[in-house]
């Protein structure tokens, strides 16, 4: 069944607002106020320009058949298994660090309420929780199925917004006594921190290795509408970034920490917020499983069919589309110069699912923290899903299709907008990876 503009909005924004939203106030300690709300603003021009090239790009393949996969056959075939590689890698990462989160929290939760051993143990709620919600929601191949998760997710980061703003605007004697300095300018504080702290703001708006699934099943698809979603569901992030990002270091200061609600005193406000962050990373995991086992599969079919051969021919002219009606773009239905559709269904679909399923869960169940494993694979999967795959696909494609000295002056901006969206990711890979690796800084 098709979706609405407003399904996919709140799948996107699901996809985005994840676990790294408690540490948004954190990264606002190496800033300030004032350079801390431009650099939210300024991440989230960066997300939806990515956002809105991918809506472009979309239209280079078959209708209903865009992927990171599709696109790399008719631009870089050799790099295609690279790109879902990546895709892959940064989507189980971020899996399971969401269920280390709910391993980390849950104890703490029903800390509150027993002190049985059982029900105190991380491992007990990572098996129950992936077994009787996370595996069900994952085993649905449509991401238009999990709009109603997607919607109590999104309640979560919206309690856990009030929560940070209310204790600022009035903060208990407990909170007043562990403040510390606020600054609205730039704080004295290292350059190190400043690249420490620099990802976090990055990867905030992270939510592009699902841009494709949503477009493909969105009922209005045309770029117009997929503009709409993208502006729409960036906005929400944005303003909610402002709001946490702000309040929760206004409330503290530069004694905040990684993970805002640490911070707080034992309330009956607190633990809701807490199970509101369960919530919301135990119904993020689908949204993380749907790209990883999709780019599994490619990866399969890349192997088993010989294409990575094919992959190191000369490269045949007339790959590129030609323009239909107005600005969608479509492939000729019948083109041998088509990309090849990948079905992913039946038992394939679910052994693969499955062995993301058990993979993740073995390695949260052996691990406590994966912050500085997860730092390296976000800076380097995350920044290009984000910002290097859009922007070299889209200087590839868009006005290709057009004579030289015939592009349209939107084409024109377009490829500029994805050069420059490549060069900045390139910059960020480079500088992230440097902080974490060189600084210690993390994601």
């Amino acid at each position: 069944m098709a979706s609405s503009g407003l399904s996919g909005a709140v799948t996107l924004l699901h996809t985005a607002c994840g676990a790294g939203i408690l540490a948004m106030p954190y990264a606002f300690k190496p800033f300030g106020l004032t350079l801390g709300f431009l650099m939210i603003v300024f991440c989230g021009l960066c997300s939806v320009s990515g956002l809105v090239i991918q809506g472009r790009v979309s239209k280079y393949v078959s209708s209903r058949n865009a992927s990171f996969f599709a696109l790399s056959q008719i631009t870089y075939p050799q790099l295609s298994v690279v790109f879902d590689l990546a895709i892959a890698v940064k989507c189980f990462g971020v899996g399971v660090s969401y269920l280390v989160v709910i391993g980390d929290l849950m104890p703490r939760i029903l800390g509150a309420f027993t002190s049985r051993s059982l029900l105190l143990n991380r491992n007990f709620h990572i098996s129950i929780i992936m077994l009787f919600i996370i595996s069900p929601l994952c085993f649905m191949k449509r991401l238009s199925s999990l709009r109603n998760a997607s919607i109590i997710a999104i309640s979560s980061v919206a309690y856990l917004c009030v929560l940070v703003v209310v204790h600022c605007v009035w903060p208990s004697e407990e909170i007043k006594a562990i403040k510390g300095h606020v600054s609205v300018g730039r704080p004295a504080e290292p350059v190190s921190a400043i690249f420490s702290c620099f990802p976090i703001f990055v990867f905030a708006y992270t939510c592009h290795h699902n841009m494709f699934s949503i477009i493909n099943e969105l009922k209005d698809n045309s770029t117009k509408a997929i503009y709409r979603v993208s502006a729409a569901s960036v906005s929400v992030a944005m303003v909610l970034y402002l709001a946490i990002g702000g309040s929760g270091y206004a409330t503290f200061g530069d004694h905040i920490a990684g993970n805002i609600i640490t911070l707080y005193p034992q309330s009956t406000s607190t633990i809701v917020g807490r199970i509101a962050i369960v919530l919301l990373v135990m119904l993020a995991f689908p949204l993380q499983c749907h790209p990883a086992r999709a780019s599994i599969d490619h990866i399969i079919h890349f192997v088993n069919s010989g294409a990575w051969k094919k992959a190191n021919e000369p490269e045949r002219s007339n790959l590129l589309p030609h323009i239909v009606e107005d600005d969608d773009v479509l492939v000729e239905e019948g083109s041998p110069h088509q990309q090849v559709v990948v079905p992913l269904d039946g038992q394939r679909f679910a052994i693969i699912t499955t062995a993301i399923l058990v993979s993740s869960y073995l390695l949260a169940i052996s691990v406590t923290s994966l912050a500085r494993v997860l730092a390296v694979v976000g800076a380097t999967g995350s920044t290009s899903i984000a910002f290097i795959l859009p922007g070299i696909f889209g200087f590839k494609l868009i006005g290709s299709e057009y004579d030289v000295g015939q592009i349209p002056t939107s084409a024109k901006w377009l490829r500029l907008l994805s050069i420059s969206l490549a060069c900045w990711g390139v910059f960020v890979l480079v500088t992230c990876l440097s902080a974490t690796l060189l600084l210690g800084g993390g994601h």
